[in-house]
């Protein structure tokens, strides 16, 4: 998967248009944000690892599971239940990494920035 690199001294700000939260694909999960997200969820770890996540598709680890539609099985409506305890890989998006024709599906908005691009 390319990563799309931001212009120049620019941060793409989040709009919560639950975009990226549709897109097929590893959630990839550490096991720090299992711990985190279990007891934010209100249940034990082996509970947790057993209805929430998988193995990844390269087999590297755990990702969590989808709905049906291949969204998030944290996704209810447009809202992340699991919002402030979310997984690395989410917050990073789109700055840190994304995927080919993100800009097409996502709503970020493009914010200048000072100094070096994040």
């Amino acid at each position: 998967m390319a990563y799309e690199a931001p212009p120049p001294h620019t941060y793409w700000k989040c709009q919560r248009c639950t975009a990226c939260c549709r897109w097929p694909g590893d959630v990839k999960v550490s096991p720090e944000e299992i711990t985190e997200i279990a007891a934010f969820v209100g249940l034990g770890e082996p509970e947790f690892l057993q209805k929430y996540t998988r193995l990844r598709t390269d087999r590297a680890g755990l990702s969590l599971i989808e709905q049906a539609d291949d969204s998030c099985i944290f996704l209810n409506g447009n809202s992340c239940v699991i919002n402030a305890v979310k997984p690395q890989q989410c917050r990073d998006f789109p700055n840190k990494w994304n995927f080919p024709g993100w800009r097409q599906v996502c709503e970020a908005i493009p914010v200048p920035v000072e100094g070096e691009p994040c």
